[in-house]
């Protein structure tokens, strides 16, 4: 059996949070939007389907979570999100995991998706690290 570890290609543009009971917990580097990533840490998932039934629906509380996570970090930005848009593409990186992001109409990209899209222009050293310790110190969930 295989440990989990997170695709390489997550570390060009995100970084690790912290550890929920299922997921690694990422933090997108792009200050436009508050964007969590959440891998579940089980070996050689793909699918929504490859999870157990117990760890769908931990993956579904841990998503929800995220959610408010990301509503918090809108709000110390002084930018709240309207709309959260919550996805496993996978298209990119095949291994299994949501985005949760948070949008609003003026956001530059609105009403596009977010995935796929360039321009990514990352948080300064000292707001990313601001971002992180909010999210770990978030009491959401």
């Amino acid at each position: 059996m295989h440990a989990f570890q997170a695709d390489p290609a997550f570390d060009a543009g995100s970084v690790v949070v912290c550890d929920w009971p299922l997921c690694q917990v990422r933090l997108q580097d792009d200050v436009r939007f508050p964007w969590l990533i959440l891998i579940p840490r089980r070996a050689g998932l793909r699918e929504l389907e490859d999870l157990t039934p117990a760890d769908r629906a931990l993956l579904m509380d841990e998503t929800i979570r995220a959610g408010e996570v990301v509503r918090m970090l809108g709000e110390a930005a002084r930018r709240p999100v309207e709309k959260l848009n919550v996805a496993a593409l996978g298209n990119v990186t095949a291994q299994l995991h949501v985005h949760v992001v948070g949008r609003r109409r003026d956001d530059g990209l609105w009403p596009d998706p977010v995935w796929g899209r360039g321009g990514a222009r990352p948080y300064g050293a000292q707001a990313l690290q601001t971002a992180v310790s909010r999210v770990r110190l978030s009491r959401a969930g």
